[in-house]
């Protein structure tokens, strides 16, 4: 709630007295002032006078509105009837950003106008990613229906964050029309060495699948398109995506960059969407692993691992399975990644919070408004203390 404004009056006494005050200075003022017994003047100067105030201020005004709409909503010139235009709609883009893009392509106008028309018709959320191409001469409203339906169907993949490469070779699979099958993308991921010599990030991952490279995005597939396309296209994509990211906080602590992937996808699973809540989540797990001794002895703890393996809700594991990936029972990172990571999963394991250094435990538990509440603890004894709190 915003805070109450404190009312400032100009007199300190009660209203009435106030009145009473300004009434009597009003009456000493005429005293001394004849002015009110001056001739009557006629009003007409006065109403001639306001008229013509009236009249230029409207006037600037006007023309200040004219100069105002002239600059926001500069229109382009549009493409001509024939000519053809390739839009790319991002995951996650408003009206306002599509409209821009639109304007670029020589599409609409302005951006403007797109935006009015989409709030008209109710539907800023209903416009889908992906590549679209437009032709010169398409109305306002045949581009947002064509927005609405979305790309062709079979021509864009989406691949979410937190994807596992069965999950994404099942996309492929739908978005070629079953001509690439989930097996074939499987088997053409299976081996990261193979695209190794194109993509040096890949080196420490050895013979194991593409597992956590498989860059979440929507993508637009050619007809002709192959697994191994798609897969260069995937692999391009993670290396343009992170080629700004400093690995050093990793390397720094003995991890490798396949370490600190694998270790992105855990957080991707672990944490929500708030970078911060991400970053902390990072910190707690290079904590753990860097920790031999107690509370962690160098484990991780996370059950999203074994969930990997499985396929599925861990609940009734057995936790004392000898798994690489129980990582409840043995120290260290499991052998591959677990799912494709976001951007800002990749980034807080480059940068976690600081001073974060003796927090060893986090819990999350729903909160009553539909989201998660996370809550981070130094001992064993305050996790489960947290837990107790939550359960």
């Amino acid at each position: 709630m915003p805070p109450r404004r404190k009312q400032v009056t100009y007199s300190r006494r009660p209203t009435h007295a106030a009145r009473a005050a300004h009434a009597r200075g009003e009456r000493q003022f005429r005293k001394y002032d004849t002015s009110y017994i001056r001739p009557k003047r006629s009003a007409a100067p006065i109403v001639f006078t306001v008229i013509l105030a009236i009249v230029v201020l409207g006037g600037l005004g006007f023309g200040a509105f004219y100069l105002f709409n002239s600059c926001s909503s500069s229109s382009v010139e549009l493409l001509a009837e024939g000519e053809e235009a390739t839009v790319v709609v991002e995951e996650g883009a408003g009206a306002r950003d599509i409209g821009q893009r639109l304007v670029e392509a020589r599409l609409v106008p302005t951006s403007a106008e797109f935006t009015k028309r989409v709030n008209e018709l109710g539907v800023d959320g209903g416009l889908k990613p992906g590549t679209y191409t437009f032709s010169g001469g398409t109305s306002l409203d045949d581009i947002i229906r064509t927005l609405q339906a979305g790309p062709a169907a079979g021509h864009t993949l989406t691949v979410p964050e937190g994807f596992t490469l069965g999950q994404i070779a099942s996309s492929v699979a739908e978005a070629t029309g079953g001509r690439i099958t989930a097996e074939a993308f499987q088997t053409a991921a299976s081996d990261a060495s193979v695209y190794a010599a194109d993509f040096a990030f890949l080196a420490d991952a050895g013979q194991n699948s593409l597992e956590g490279f498989l860059f979440p995005k929507t993508y637009e597939v050619d007809d002709d398109a192959t697994a191994d396309s798609i897969i260069r296209m995937m692999l391009s994509q993670f290396q343009a995506e992170t080629a700004n990211l400093d690995w050093a906080y990793a390397t720094d602590r003995g991890f490798s960059v396949y370490d600190a992937v694998k270790l992105a996808s855990i957080v991707e699973k672990e944490s929500s969407g708030e970078d911060d809540i991400r970053k902390k989540v990072a910190a707690v797990f290079y904590n753990r692993l860097t920790t031999e001794g107690e509370p962690a002895y160098g484990m991780i703890g996370s059950d999203a691992t074994t969930a990997y393996e499985i396929g599925g809700d861990p609940s009734d594991y057995d936790w004392d399975t000898d798994s690489p990936y129980n990582t409840r029972k043995n120290p260290g990172l499991p052998p591959t990644p677990i799912c494709s990571p976001s951007l800002s999963c990749l980034q807080a394991v480059c940068a976690p919070v600081p001073d974060f250094g003796d927090y060893y435990f986090f819990s999350f538990w729903p909160n009553e408004s539909g989201g998660t509440d996370y809550f981070f603890d130094k001992t064993y004894d305050d996790h489960l203390a947290t837990v107790a709190a939550h359960s």
